[in-house]
């Protein structure tokens, strides 16, 4: 019996001795992964932060490639906005040409634009009974009627656009009898020769005044009177004209309506045809 009492009581001290190993085993297992954990955990902090050196790395690199990129889209957007500089490629001459040329504008007054637009015609090129379109041009965009009439400084007063279209021509040609400096015309596209009439009636007092530099026709004393002198009925290739002429009856400058659309200013009466023949010739292609 004693024996057996000594037994259980030594059975029950292992048992508790190994329960209290096998605890004392977890808690420093335990302990451990907590203080492992926590190391970990200042590792990833380290890591993470801003203030560590790799993450500034990272950091500047990235920084860099967003300034790169941004550089990069301003470069090429800027340069697609460079590229408008060209005239529009829809640009579609009222008749068609041997030639056409186109001046820019820039910042130019009436004088300096007189003077190129006279120099050109001038220096033309084309062949005889050839023709070139001469074209103003401000920022890569064509200059209109209203805008060529405002650089100018001209007189006459435009209904809307409606009526009188802002596409207008101008150029020489080089026809058979026509002085050098005479051989200038302009080419207005209207809804009907009605609705600009009336403007152009009230103009023939300025248009002389106006438009004489691009002409050809010099202010002298003995061409004074021409400013004040009236224009008359007249007809160019049967088509209905209001002309001015001189003492001796000699054409000095005319407005003609080619068609029932078309409004041609000349000074010589062979200018005026060859745009009548042109303006015919657009028709047939059509």
């Amino acid at each position: 019996m004693e024996k057996d009492n000594n037994l259980q009581t030594k059975i029950v001290e292992t048992y508790a001795e190994d329960m209290a190993r096998v605890i004392e085993d977890d808690r420093e297992g335990l302990i451990k992964k907590i203080i492992h954990e926590a190391e970990e955990r200042e590792i990833n902090k380290k890591n993470f932060s801003p203030e560590s050196r790799q993450n500034k790395i990272y950091m500047f690199i990235s920084t860099f490639f967003v300034f790169a990129a941004l550089a990069t889209f301003l470069f090429f957007l800027l340069k697609r906005d460079l590229r408008t500089v060209p005239i529009d490629p829809e640009f579609t001459p009222i008749i068609s040409g041997d030639k056409n040329s186109f001046l820019e504008t820039g910042e130019l007054g009436k004088a300096e634009i007189v003077k190129n637009l006279i120099l050109k015609a001038k220096k033309s090129a084309v062949n005889p009974g050839g023709l070139e379109g001469i074209y103003l041009a401000r920022g890569g965009s064509i200059v209109g009627l209203r805008e060529f009439i405002a650089l100018l400084e001209a007189n006459l007063v435009l209904p809307e656009v409606a009526f009188v279209s802002d596409h207008f021509m101008m150029g020489s040609t080089n026809q058979a009898g026509v002085k050098t400096g005479e051989n200038f015309f302009l080419l207005l596209k209207v809804r009907s020769f009605s609705d600009i009439f009336e403007s152009l009636r009230s103009w023939e007092n300025k248009i002389l005044f106006n438009l004489h530099d691009l002409f050809g026709i010099e202010i002298s004393s003995e061409t004074n009177y021409l400013f004040t002198k009236d224009f008359e009925n007249g007809f160019v290739d049967n088509k209905n004209a209001r002309i001015l002429y001189d003492k001796e009856g000699e054409e000095v400058l005319m407005y003609v309506f080619a068609d029932d659309t078309s409004v041609i200013i000349a000074s010589d009466s062979k200018v005026a045809r060859e745009i009548i023949l042109r303006l015919s010739g657009s028709k047939l292609k059509k």
